[in-house]
């Protein structure tokens, strides 16, 4: 009975564990233009093109320190993802990314 009862425990707790990993994995932080790295924001603006930033987050993705732009796109809000060092990771769309439930 006791050994029953300290392996539910174990596994409540490493489930608990895996959620907050797994939430951390994944942060966002909005932020100027002004506090991203320069090589990132040359990045931004040349993706950008003529499209209006609405916004920047800052976010951390498998412990890797990234910026999000989200500009407005023909009407539509497109993310446009870099790394800290200015390297470009691709583009998505804002709203296809609300709809499966992801935070902003």
């Amino acid at each position: 009975m006791k050994t029953r009862k300290l392996i539910t425990a174990g596994i409540i707790s490493a489930g608990l564990t895996f959620g907050v990993v797994a939430q951390a994995a994944h942060e966002e932080t909005q932020v100027e233009m002004k506090d991203v790295p320069e090589a990132a924001q040359t990045t931004i603006k040349d993706k950008a093109g003529n499209d209006q930033i609405l916004r920047i987050e800052k976010e951390t993705r498998k412990g890797k320190e990234c910026y999000e732009a989200v500009v407005n796109k023909d009407g539509k809000e497109t993310g446009i993802l870099v790394d800290s060092s200015g390297k470009y990771l691709g583009t998505h769309d804002e709203k296809a990314e609300k709809e499966k439930g992801e935070k902003h």
